[in-house]
């Protein structure tokens, strides 16, 4: 799959006269706990040539591929990176600690990934978990019977915010290192792991029954990092120079 996906970037490039910075797995198989029937989840930041920003017209800053059963594959460009960079967008960091990397050119990721500490904001990254958490467990986990799959759609995030309240830093992409990081209560994490060994041998939809322990530890971290997330400064602003730098950077290193 990996050729598959390698290739698809390729055509990417090709026909929308562009070139690929970064293209990574995000969703599940980003995240560790994939079933055998996941799709995949490729990301990818690139960029314009530089005439492409010299206009006064908005221009579309996405490419987006048709969803299929197999593969789920859109990207970014970098000045739409650069902007949700400066916001602390979590989606966007989670991108940057992928362990499944496809492409990677230039110097433009590790030079972003100096300025991580300097433009990360707590309060971005508690919101986004939390309001994350919260939708998928009142959609999905309220029931006695319930899809398997989306308990990981909201321990993963409720284990970022315990992170974030932890560390202070950009949560880790993989389920286990955060499990392994934050849950010490052994019975929680002997039901949490056997969900996970479950999941990866389970197609996406399967159900189960509802797992007490777990929803407890859930609904309980929900009602706190509500709380808790009222204390941190929602201020994003920050001086942008550093990013410009970089894209003009980038841009001279790319096309030159």
């Amino acid at each position: 799959m990996r050729d598959t996906i390698i290739k698809k970037l390729e055509e990417i490039e090709r026909e929308n006269d562009v070139k690929i910075l970064y293209a990574v797995e995000s969703g599940s198989r980003g995240w560790g706990f994939e079933s055998p029937d996941s799709d995949y989840d490729v990301r990818f930041i690139y960029i314009h040539k530089p005439d492409w920003y010299l206009s006064i017209q908005s221009r579309k800053d996405v490419i987006e591929l048709p969803i299929n059963d197999l593969l789920d594959i859109n990207g970014w460009d970098i000045r739409k990176t650069l902007v949700l960079f400066s916001k602390s967008n979590p989606t966007l960091l989670e991108w940057l600690t992928s362990s499944i990397i496809y492409k990677q050119s230039g110097n433009f990721i590790e030079a972003l990934k100096t300025l991580q500490e300097e433009y990360f904001r707590s309060a971005s990254c508690v919101y986004h978990y939390l309001h994350m958490a919260e939708g998928n467990y009142r959609e999905y986990l309220k029931g006695d019977l319930v899809k398997l799959k989306k308990y990981f759609y909201v321990l993963r995030p409720i284990m970022a915010c315990m992170w974030v309240e932890k560390y202070k830093t950009q949560p880790p992409m993989l389920f286990e290192t955060l499990l392994n990081s934050l849950i010490t209560d052994p019975v929680l994490l002997k039901e949490i792991n056997n969900l996970l060994r479950q999941k990866r041998i389970s197609k996406e939809m399967d159900e189960g029954y509802r797992i007490d322990v777990i929803n407890e530890f859930l609904e309980e971290k929900i009602l706190y990092f509500n709380e808790y997330v009222k204390q941190l400064d929602s201020d994003t602003s920050k001086n942008v120079e550093h990013l410009d730098r970089l894209f003009r950077e980038t841009l001279q290193e790319v096309w030159r």
